[in-house]
Formats: C-alpha cells, structure tokens, sequence
C-alpha cells in the first residue's frame, strides 16, 4: 500500500542495515581470529609442557594398551571392586540447582527460560535416587521464591517429593527419609532473580545450606541410632551457579563434590561470538558469562566427578576448558592405576551417564504396529488433545511434534520454513509446536517473543492455518498425553536445535512409541545409537529436515520399525538404570568427612564459649594503621562488657610470625584473639598460656589439624613447589637487552599449605588470571593470590582461603554465621572479594588510610558489582576507624546487643 519512493527508501535503508551488520561480523570475526591466534600457541605450549612430564619415566603400555579405553581416559571404569549399590544403606545425597522455578507436582515448564529441561530433570533425579537400595535421604537445594505473582509454593522451606516407586515409605524408615525439596532464602526476598542474577548472592546461599547441613546430618545420625553425623555423601552441583556453590560447601565440609554442566558456558560463548551480533564485552554484560565459565572452571577444579551425557560434551566442550584435557587426563588416570608419580597433578573423573526418564507415565494402549487396542470414547481423551485438535482442519493426518522452548537455539524457525516450503510433507502432516506457556507475546522475554513472532509470521507467510498447533497452554503433567497424541496418528516427535545438550524429550517419546527425527549435534547420536529409532539431520539444512520427515512419515515399515525398536531399548533410559550407574559412581569416591574435634576439646576453648566473633581482615592500611583498628575494636567490646561473649579473629595473609611481630611491639597480647587465620586462610592457630601468669613468653599458638585435613584435597605438594620455581624464572623485567627476574621463593613465608614467593617489581607481574589460568592447563589444583600490595605471592590449597577458614571456625565451634562481623578496607588482597558476600556482617572502613589498590591484583575477568552485592543489608560502609565509628557499625549490625 506504500508508494513506491517510499518503498524504495526502506529497501534502502534495510540494505544499508544489513550490509553494516555484516561488516560487523567480519570485524568481530577477524578480532576474535586474531585473539585466538596469539593465545593457542601459549596455551599449546604449556600443556606441551604438562604432557612432557607426564611422560617421564612412563610405564610400559601407558601409551600404547590404553591409548584408546574411554575409562582410562576418563576414569569411567566400572571394572574391579567398584560397590554394589545393595551392600550400602543410610546415603544422604545433596543435590542443588539455583535457577528456576523448582517444584515437586505441576512444574510450569517454560513459564521463563530459566525453567526447563534442567528443572524437571532434577526433581525427577532427586526422586529416584531416593526410591533406590541404600539412600535414605536426598535434598534438592534450590533458592526460595516469595515473589509477588509467584505460587506461593515456591516460597514454602521444604517440600516433600513424591517418590518413584512406592518403596522406602516414612513408616519403614524414618522422619527424615525421603526426598526433599529444600528452599535456601537468598538474594533480594520480594523478587524473583534470573540465573545471570544470582552470581552476587552464591555465599549467602552457600550459608544457609551450610546449617541446613550441618542440622540434617545431626537429625539423620540421631534418628538411625548413629552416634555420630551422617554427613552427605556427594554435594552434587547441577549448572555453573551451583557447581561454585557446591565447591564452597565440598571446601567447608570437607565432603566430595560432583557436577554437571548442562549447558557449558564457553560453548555458548563461542557459538554467541560466531553469530557476530554482539562484542564479547556485549556477551559478558548480557549473560555474566565469564563468572559462568570462572565457576565452571572452579567446579573442575574442586570436583572429584564430572558427570556428561555423551561423549561429544567430554571431547568438544570440557575440552574447551584450561582445566580439562583429554590427553592428560588419559595418561594421568593410566598413571594413577599404576600408582605412579604424578607431580601434583589431578583431573576429574569424566563420567557419561545417560539422563534417565519416568516411565510412570507410560500407557500401554497400543500395540507394535501403532494401531490402538483399546480405543476410548472421545468423550474420555484427555482434554490437551481437543486443545490441539482444534487448529487442524484434518486431525487425522500424522502429527509431527515439536516440544520446546522458543529460543533461536532451539531452531524452531527452520522447522517451521522446512515444513511449510515442503508441498507433499504438508499434504501428508499436521505440525504440533509445544513452545512452553505465555499469557500474551508483549508480556514475554524479547529473545522468546521475537521467535514466537517469526513462527507466527511464517505461518501467515506460507498460509499454515489448519495445519500449525501452537496452543498457549499446557500442564507438565499434560506432556505425556500430547506424546501420545502424536503416536496415535502414527507421527512423530522433532528435536533440530542446533545441538542438544541431554535430549530428554527425545527419550519421552521413544518411551510413547514416536519415533524421532533429530540434530546431529550433541547427546541425539548416542541417543539413536542405543535406540535407533529415527534418523539424525543437520538442523542447518531445512531441505534435509523436510526430506526426513515425509520419510519417516511415508514408509510405514520404517515408521514401525523404528516404533519397536524405541520401544524395545528403552529401558536402558530408565531412571533406575540411571541411578544404579549414578550411585556405583558416588560409591567410589574418596571417604572425606568434617573433622569437626571432640566435645572435651571444644569446651576447653574460649572460642567455643562465644556468641558473637568480630573479625579484623583489613588489607589495604599500613601496619600501624592495622594495629589501631585492632587495639579499637577490642575497647568498644570492652566498653559495652561484652567480653565473654564476642571474641576476636585476625584474618590476613601474615604467618603466625609476623602477627606475633605486630601485636607484641604495639603493646597487645596475642592472646586477646580467640584464633588466627593466617598465609591467606591455609593455617588456623589458636593462643594461649603455657603457664599460668599472663606472659608472652609463655604464649603458645596451637596450630588446628582437623583444619589442615579439610584443605589438603588435592594439594600438588612438591611437584607444585617446583613447577611454581620453575615459572618463576620466566617472569622477568626487561630494561634493553637486560632480563631481570622479579618473582623469588620465598621458604621463610611458606608453610606445609602455603607456597610464599617474594615480588620485587609489582608493576611487571602477569595478571592474577593468566597465572590461575596457567595453573589449569598443567592440571595444578590450587588458589593463587597476590597479597602485600602485590609484593608477595601466596599458592595455598584449592579450598583454603580467608572466606572458607571462616566457614570451617562457625562450623566447628558452632557459632552462627549472621553473628560474625567482618572488617575489611576498600580494596584489599586478591580474595577481597570473597570476604564480602555471605550472610556474616561486612563492615568496609573507608578513608585516607586505605593504600590505594595495585592494578595488578585488581585485574579480574569481571567487575566486582557481577559477584558482590555491594547494595546489600548486610554491608555497611563507615568512614574512619575510630573507636565511636566502629561502635555506631557494629551497633548498625546488631553485634552490641546482650
């Protein structure tokens, strides 16, 4: 209806529009060739340098016998004197998963795009488990939810899941038996948060499951006559958010870890960057992906397991990762069954364990050949089909059926375009798209509404009416009926994303006699392999796609072989096949527990007899300026006679040496602290009295084993020591033709847990990350910090840091997290950011005395706002140091009060 000058003008400006689009996508593809140009030379040379001391001193075979076995490989062994699962009883298994919403019954599948596939597998997960031999309890940890417009369920504490199976009843068991949703309170109460959302409120949510542990393994020992906790026996962390929340808890609990990525974040990273819409800085804004791929990158790190769907997830995106790689994860796992050195090097165990189903839904109402031996009265079909049937003009023609969220990933357009180009396959078929629930378009997210609006559009386009179901919406429980639908008609279910991570609902309907055509890409090859029940197709290829389809859909033979055969292999997606695999696995990891000291030895500690701790962990003041902090915090303590029951904690990267040098000069006793957490959090000491004067010569600090037992996981050791040396020397200033080294072991600084190097030129030392980054590739699992305004260099274990030191003191002295006070100045050491976050009281002194920070240790793969709720209740900022400015904080966070 527009003129044609008019007209032609849009043409114009549309053809400019995607002419600059385009060149933008060749700028951002050029830079990011560049990019990776520069770096995979360092990093091939530096897992070069792994492998080459990996192969010293090789035994005979590691490289030819093995070479090819997945188990060695991936320590997916399921030969030798691995435990059967009926030889073990009372497991409490922890499983958690942040994102979504979580319920037991009724789950409202694709309300956003964080409630999903992943939801649903969970819960299903969380049941089975706890109708399998020997588990007695399992808790699915999940962020509670008390929302405006929001079910009110989703903010109840706990919730019971329904089990699988009828057994392990309450009344065979115990109270506390079962399967349990468990809501931890965390974020922002009256507000509902997307994943990208949560990365600020991980260390509340990590405290709040650390009571709710620690409480329900006492209730557990207690109830099946124990005399001692029954402490979970795997944290199993499901996505990137949980997986960083999993590792804290393992660190603090000494407990072992396994997780599952589901959807890896450098993989969508770099599928994101080939589009070429967005800049990486654009990406990471958008989806907060590099504290996804940080903490995925934690999680291999802290893991003991890893758990993938297919082969494809192992070899093509945790191979993406600086913290995995299959070539030395094969020949340090043929090392380790040989019992050779393996130079402080570790990897996680790579497990594939296909996702399993309930098959509870299943209705057995036809037989092979797909032909209906029962039919029911129209009357009696269940009311979804009517709400499908309603779109076609012909309901009888064979349905191809779609379930999935509308997400450009999830190709559903080029479906849509395959079937409507495609003249016969539209003769032959209806189209069923099951795109999750809305309640109006203009109310969706953008990236949903402008799918849903494309669908829309091809439909009008290619004149679909009568032919295209799109209903608004459906129950979860409403699922297997649509499954069923589709089979009654002798259709079939369609699953082209561009790759499918886990595929379950390839597997649904394989359970309700549809046969499949699916992407090529991901866990659908291994799917059909064991199935074979349909045919793989490039979901590029929209011709393919439609070729397939009228395939299928046309050869009846095929149709019913392909029926049968999903029928027939079935089983071996069943949630109990997944369980028994699952369980095999836990059973074989390393036996770790709290080491939490006897009940005598906590009562003679005056620790252990506080309600209240202040701890002084401020980095950025001189030492002068730290003792006045110090020597004010105890007089206002004093001051209010609160002694006996606020104690004090000196948190900081000092030995216990040089704090004895800070305190004693300045006129204060040792002794006025409850405990020390020095060298970066790898050694606790507690003071006292040798005699029975008060006198600093007779003081003694007593260092704490049972903490020194919770951070050795995994510590390198000498091989560490070495390697650390050996680096050292590469890290020079350059004046000219002159190379001067700047990094120095420093063994005076060092202890067991602690590995100190001396820096004489901060301004020249490598970023924080590239150095952890380093780490990674050579398989050294360790925290690395740079402390001293960047003079000094500490590499203490994985799990020890100033934060979880802290956690394992609340934890064995049975001291309430909300009751501990933190002082911190404006910057700090390189784990500042950790002292922030939690459900503990930060108090941030501000002023002149704050040393401003070096750029160097500051430099991080995001800004601090990304992980840190620096608007926060439970942090407050207090100008000066001064003993009425440290009351009026602590008095601010209800620390004064009897």
């Amino acid at each position: 209806m527009r003129s044609p000058q008019e007209r032609n003008t849009r043409l114009e400006n549309m053809t400019w529009r995607i002419w600059n689009l385009a060149r933008k996508k060749k700028e951002f593809e050029k830079e990011e060739a560049c990019r990776m140009s520069k770096r995979l030379p360092e990093t091939e040379k530096t897992r070069a340098d792994a492998t080459a001391d990996m192969s010293e001193d090789l035994f005979e075979g590691e490289k030819g016998e093995d070479a090819g076995d997945p188990s060695v490989a991936y320590g997916d062994s399921t030969t030798g004197s691995s435990p059967k699962t009926s030889s073990i009883d009372k497991l409490y298994i922890v499983l958690i998963s942040l994102h979504g919403l979580v319920r037991g019954e009724n789950m409202e599948l694709g309300r956003d795009s964080d409630t999903g596939g992943q939801v649903k597998y969970v819960v299903e997960l969380a049941k089975a488990l706890s109708s399998s031999p020997g588990v007695y309890r399992v808790d699915l940890l999940t962020r509670q939810i008390l929302a405006p417009n929001f079910d009110r369920s989703y903010g109840e504490p706990a919730e019971l899941l329904v089990p699988t199976t009828g057994k392990n009843s309450k009344q065979e068991r115990g109270e506390n038996s079962g399967a349990y949703i468990i809501r931890i309170p965390f974020g922002p109460k009256d507000k509902y948060l997307a994943k990208e959302q949560l990365w600020p409120f991980i260390q509340e949510f990590v405290d709040g499951a650390l009571s709710h542990i620690v409480r329900m393994s006492k209730a557990i020992g207690e109830e099946i006559g124990f005399r001692h906790p029954v402490w979970p026996a795997v944290i199993h962390g499901h996505y990137a958010s949980a997986g960083i929340a999993a590792a804290l808890l393992s660190g603090s609990l000494n407990l072992p870890m396994a997780f599952t990525g589901h959807f890896l974040g450098k993989d969508k990273l770099e599928g994101l960057l080939k589009q070429g819409r967005q800049t990486r800085e654009q990406i990471n804004m958008t989806y907060k992906i590099m504290c996804r791929i940080e903490a995925e990158e934690l999680s291999l790190d802290a893991s003991e397991i890893v758990i993938a769907s297919t082969r494809q997830e192992i070899e093509e995106q945790w191979n993406l990762y600086d913290g995995f790689e299959v070539i030395l994860a094969r020949k340090l796992r043929a090392r380790v069954k040989r019992g050779a050195n393996c130079y402080g090097r570790f990897m996680p165990r790579m497990v594939i364990i296909p996702p399993g189903v309930e098959f509870g839904h299943i209705i057995h109402d036809f037989d092979m050949d797909g032909e209906e031996e029962n039919p029911s009265p129209a009357s009696e079909d269940p009311p979804i089909w009517s709400q499908i049937m309603r779109f076609f003009t012909n309901p009888r023609k064979p349905m191809i059926l779609a379930v999935a969220r509308p997400y450009p990933e999830k190709n559903i357009t080029t479906l849509v375009k395959a079937f409507g180009e495609c003249r016969p396959l539209r003769e032959l078929a209806n189209l069923t798209l099951i795109m999750g629930n809305r309640e109006a378009i203009s109310k969706m997210h953008n990236m949903s509404a402008a799918v849903l609006t494309s669908v829309l559009t091809l439909i009008d386009e290619y004149d679909l009416y009568g032919q295209v179901a799109y209903p608004k919406h459906h129950k979860h429980s409403e699922v297997p009926d649509i499954y069923r639908l589709a089979a009654r008609t002798k259709g079939a279910f369609v699953n082209v994303a561009y790759f499918e991570q886990f595929g379950v609902t390839l597997i649904e309907a394989a359970m309700n006699g549809l046969p499949i055509i699916a992407t090529k890409n991901g866990a659908p090859v291994e799917i059909n392999q064991v199935l074979n029940n349909g045919l793989l197709v490039d979901p590029h290829d929209q011709n393919a796609i439609a070729d397939a389809l009228y395939k299928l859909l046309s050869d009846k033979q095929l149709w019913s072989r392909c029926r049968e055969n999903g029928l027939k292999n079935i089983h071996q997606f069943s949630w109990p096949e997944h369980c028994k695999n699952y369980l095999s696995r836990i059973l074989t990891l390393g036996l770790r527990s709290p080491a939490i000291g006897d009940r005598e030895e906590q009562s003679n500690t005056r620790i252990s007899r506080r309600k209240r701790i202040v701890v002084v962990s401020v980095d950025s003041g001189s030492k002068e300026d730290l003792v006045r902090i110090i020597r004010n915090a105890i007089e206002v303590i004093r001051t209010q006679n609160m002694s006996d029951s606020t104690g004090f904690v000196l948190s900081t990267s000092l030995t216990i040496s040089e704090i004895h040098s800070l305190l004693v000069p300045a006129g204060m006793l040792p002794t006025d602290f409850d405990a020390f957490i020095c060298n970066s959090g790898s050694n606790i000491y507690y003071p006292s009295y040798s005699g029975e004067t008060p006198n600093n010569s007779k003081i003694t600090f007593a260092l704490d084993q049972n903490h020194q037992s919770h951070i050795e996981y995994r510590w390198g050791g000498e091989g560490l020591r070495k390697y650390l040396v050996k680096w050292a020397t590469s890290v020079v200033e350059r004046k000219g033709r002159t190379e001067r080294q700047i990094i120095f072991e420093d063994p005076e600084h060092s202890s067991t847990y602690c590995l100190a190097f001396r820096v004489v030129n901060p301004n020249h030392l490598p970023p924080l990350k590239e150095l952890r980054k380093l780490m990674r590739i050579q398989s050294l699992r360790c925290n690395a910090l740079y402390n001293h305004s960047a003079t000094r260099l500490s590499v203490v274990p994985i799990h020890a840091s100033r934060s979880q030191a802290l956690r394992y003191l609340c934890i064995r002295w049975g001291i309430e997290v909300p009751n501990v006070a933190v002082l911190v100045g404006e910057s700090g050491d390189s784990d500042y950011e950790e002292l922030l976050g939690g459900l503990h009281r930060t108090i941030i002194l501000k002023g002149e005395f704050n040393i401003p920070s070096n750029r160097i240790h500051t430099v991080r793969r995001y800004p601090l706002q990304d992980v840190v709720a620096l608007d926060s209740s439970n942090i407050i900022n207090v100008e000066g140091y001064s003993t009425d400015d440290l009351k009026s904080a602590l008095q601010q966070m209800g620390m004064l009060t009897q």
